[in-house]
């Protein structure tokens, strides 16, 4: 405690060192050490200390700065208690906004969504609610920055004031300074607050930004998937017609061999079979008429094979002459 409140009276630069502080060899150390031996065998040591109403000050002393410190730690604290206060409220706040949002994008956009699936109508209104809420946002950031340029504005000015002050020489008391101190400390506390908010914001958009975008390729792929099914219906639709126009053939078909298969049963028990000696002489006459046919086609095979004979004779007779007539033309 008396080294503690001898630094603080003694200046830096002409303090003495301390012996953990001095950097000596182990040959000065054990000489140094022997010098103090002899002098403490001759000499006679005097021990010199401190009287009751000097430690009663450096306590009272040490006691005031323990307070100050304390003090200091107490307002210190009671100023984080307040920014986690203040952190609370607002979080408090924006939960409440955000149930909200979430209330009114359940009762605006999801109802209408399950009311209608894949409709167009639906995701026009799911745009236009994130456009909206990028409005409401880009509004909000825009007050945000014009309040905290605003404030910066008026610590500047107060600023500006407090430094004509002190130029014209005016003496501030210390509680002014104090109360200066305190209504500097809330406006950095608030422009810090507000830039923390406005970086929020900043972030919000953000993720509604990426959201946006998201959403904005969930459509196109919605969009796509609906022309492919559009596609995909008309050719459903086409085979359809095609397998109703096949339906409609084959009931044509089916009517007209039911009508052949009447006529055909109408006939076969209409049908009479003729007497054996009718069809006996019928029998033979089918046969000769088979050797009449088989006899003239042979007849006309073996005059094929005779015009195939003649034809060849004809063909190297006229391949003759015309080899008699290129050796030996007319003329000569």
């Amino acid at each position: 405690m008396f080294e503690k409140y001898y630094n603080k009276l003694e200046p830096r630069d002409q303090r003495h060192p301390r012996l953990s502080e001095i950097k000596i060899t182990g040959a000065e150390f054990a000489q140094l050490r022997g010098r103090y031996r002899s002098k403490s065998r001759v000499g006679v040591d005097r021990a010199i200390g401190l009287s009751y109403d000097q430690k009663c000050e450096l306590v009272l002393k040490e006691l005031d700065d323990m307070k100050d410190e304390i003090r200091h730690m107490r307002a210190n604290v009671e100023r984080d208690l307040q920014h986690h206060e203040a952190i609370i409220e607002e979080a408090e706040m924006r939960w409440v906004e955000v149930c909200r949002a979430v209330h009114e994008f359940k009762k605006d956009v999801l109802k209408t969504i399950s009311k209608k699936k894949g409709s167009i109508l639906a995701t026009q209104k799911v745009m236009k609610y994130i456009e909206d809420m990028n409005r409401r946002r880009d509004n909000m950031k825009d007050k945000l920055c014009l309040k905290n340029v605003s404030l910066k504005v008026q610590r500047k000015k107060m600023l500006s004031q407090l430094r004509q002050k002190e130029e014209v020489g005016e003496a501030l008391h210390d509680v002014d300074f104090q109360q200066l101190k305190i209504e500097n400390a809330q406006f950095l506390e608030t422009i810090e607050a507000k830039n923390q908010e406005l970086i929020q914001l900043k972030l919000a958009s953000g993720n509604t930004l990426q959201r946006l975008n998201a959403y904005k390729s969930k459509l196109q792929r919605s969009t796509e998937m609906s022309i492919h099914l559009d596609k995909e219906i008309l050719l459903r639709n086409e085979l359809l017609e095609k397998i109703e126009s096949e339906t409609l053939q084959a009931e044509e078909d089916r009517a007209k061999a039911e009508a052949v298969n009447k006529r055909l049963r109408r006939q076969l028990a209409e049908f009479q079979v003729p007497q054996v000696m009718v069809y006996v002489r019928e029998k033979i006459l089918t046969g000769d008429l088979e050797k009449t046919i088989k006899m003239w086609e042979r007849k006309v095979e073996i005059a094929e094979m005779t015009l195939k004979g003649y034809r060849k004779a004809w063909n190297k007779m006229k391949t003759t002459n015309e080899h008699l007539q290129a050796i030996c033309p007319p003329g000569k």
